[in-house]
């Protein structure tokens, strides 16, 4: 029983200092630094920062497996059609 709850405070700590979590404080202390001394380009790679952060979290939250199992079934249902295309013009110019 102690052992479980000793994964899951570690894996709470863990999620608390994950790389997001540390860009996104990165990107906030730009953008407040920046706020509070006036300068734009602090302003800006906060912004910049915290723009990278939510980003990285939507691609790696996103199914990339399901994703190009997707892919992969469009590609191929586009190359059937191809070749009933050819397929059918290819009868068409026999039969002119």
């Amino acid at each position: 029983m102690d052992n479980d709850k000793q994964k899951q405070e570690i894996s709470l700590i863990g999620r608390l200092l994950s790389m997001e979590a540390l860009l996104i404080l990165m990107g906030l202390f730009c953008l407040i630094s920046g706020f509070a001394t006036g300068e734009a380009t602090q302003i800006f790679w906060g912004v910049m920062i915290i723009g990278g952060a939510i980003l990285l979290h939507l691609v790696r939250k996103k199914d990339w497996k399901k994703h190009w199992e997707e892919q992969e079934r469009q590609k191929s249902l586009y190359e059937m059609k191809a070749r009933e295309r050819k397929e059918r013009e290819r009868q068409d110019a026999e039969k002119l």
